[in-house]
């Protein structure tokens, strides 16, 4: 199967998109994984991204497109893949059909990960990560620590990164809704997208995406 995820930040998409990836035996492509991938190798398209991003400005479309179809044209991916972050605007969308048609193929679905958006708040804005370690990470509803502010792993502090504070996330969010959001209509009315409640523990999430998936495909 070719299928995109989207969603608001914080709907789970990255968790999401490994076990689908998995579940489906397709690769998961995350612009996040390509950037780095690009960057690390010292590619042409990574040194042009590198170059932008150190100078403080938005990677262009042109750069990330032509990122997600190197990646797209490797072995792994001949028979399906799952999108994660692209693509993020309809220029990119449209890019990306074309790309697709040019190789006789196109998307099985769109998968729309569907969460409130004081829920998306509630779960960024609730992270506390430890200093000492940012992979121990902490919520403060969901999964707190036993003793406040203090990481159980290690006793060190724990603390929220300016990027999750609830300003930054409603931020997020506006950028969401203007450029990302308007890919929904765009796909929609190729009769390609799929809305799942993405609320819920991360496995009935997965099985409720899976059987969406499953039940478009069939159709």
């Amino acid at each position: 199967m070719r299928i995109v995820l989207v969603g608001p930040p914080g709907a789970g998409k990255g968790t999401q998109a490994a076990f689908l990836a998995k579940n489906l035996s397709i690769p998961h492509i995350s612009t996040g994984d390509l950037f780095r991938a690009n960057i690390s190798q010292g590619t042409e398209l990574g040194k042009q991204a590198k170059a932008y991003m150190d100078a403080g400005n938005l990677v262009p479309d042109e750069v990330t497109i032509g990122m997600a179809k190197d990646r797209m044209s490797q072995p792994d991916a001949v028979n399906g893949f799952l999108l994660d972050g692209f693509p993020r605007n309809v220029g990119q969308a449209e890019a990306l059909d074309g790309m697709l048609k040019g190789e006789g193929v196109a998307l099985d679905a769109v998968l729309d990960l569907e969460v409130p958006e004081d829920e998306v708040v509630k779960r960024i804005a609730g992270r506390r990560v430890c200093r000492n370690n940012s992979a121990h990470v902490f919520h403060v509803a969901y999964t707190p620590p036993k003793t406040e502010g203090v990481c159980d792993e290690c006793g060190g502090e724990l603390y929220q990164r300016d990027d999750d504070s609830e300003g930054t996330v409603r931020k997020r969010l506006e950028v969401y809704h203007t450029q990302t959001e308007p890919i929904i209509d765009y796909y929609r009315a190729q009769g390609l997208v799929v809305t799942i409640s993405a609320l819920g523990k991360v496995g009935d999430v997965t099985a409720r995406a899976m059987e969406a998936l499953e039940g478009d495909k069939a159709a």
